[in-house]
């Protein structure tokens, strides 16, 4: 059952910096790779277009490109971040009642990755690159047996100047509701 409520907010929002510091908080400092990022949303879903810039792995030495972990990496700021602007904004389905409160609480423990893909067209400079990631959907489920949770389809690309490009789909699971 898709979860809609009327009257969500809509429209955009440039990069809120005291927003995106309290997101990147729990990152260790040289594990902060989100450096802005906009948000627009409309009809009960969100996106984001963000701007990343990792100048030294965090845990190998240089590969020259973009690597998997830290696609991941990249992803969960940019995701936690869209999830946070838009509990501020009232903009996504299935997060118009929670508080900004509801957010920081559930933020690492409830937000959980259900299956993450992502495939890689051309290798991405690391050094200074765009991402973008879109809720294609969300659902609140309550399966037999357990409380309810929020089912959210998203997808995410990542690209550089240089035509680099690595495209994915995630699936997530939010749980504990409020």
């Amino acid at each position: 059952m898709s979860v809609r409520t009327p009257a969500l907010g809509e429209g955009s929002w440039d990069t809120d910096e005291q927003l995106l510091a309290r997101v990147l908080r729990p990152y260790k400092e040289h594990c902060r790779y989100l450096r802005s990022a906009s948000v627009t949303a409309s009809g009960g879903l969100s996106s984001a277009r963000c701007e990343f810039a990792i100048a030294e792995s965090c845990y190998i030495d240089d590969t020259g490109h973009l690597n998997s972990v830290e696609v991941n990496i990249c992803y969960n700021q940019m995701m936690y971040y869209l999830v946070a602007k838009s509990v501020q904004e009232k903009a996504l389905d299935g997060f118009t009642e929670w508080t900004m409160e509801d957010y920081w609480q559930r933020q690492l423990p409830d937000i959980l990755i259900a299956r993450f893909s992502a495939q890689f067209r051309k290798p991405v400079d690391p050094r200074s690159f765009e991402g973008e990631m879109e809720f294609r959907s969300v659902d609140r489920r309550t399966p037999r047996g357990s409380g309810p949770f929020l089912h959210a389809v998203t997808t995410h690309r990542f690209r550089d100047a240089n035509g680099g490009r690595c495209d994915g789909e995630t699936t997530l699971a939010v749980v504990n509701l409020p």
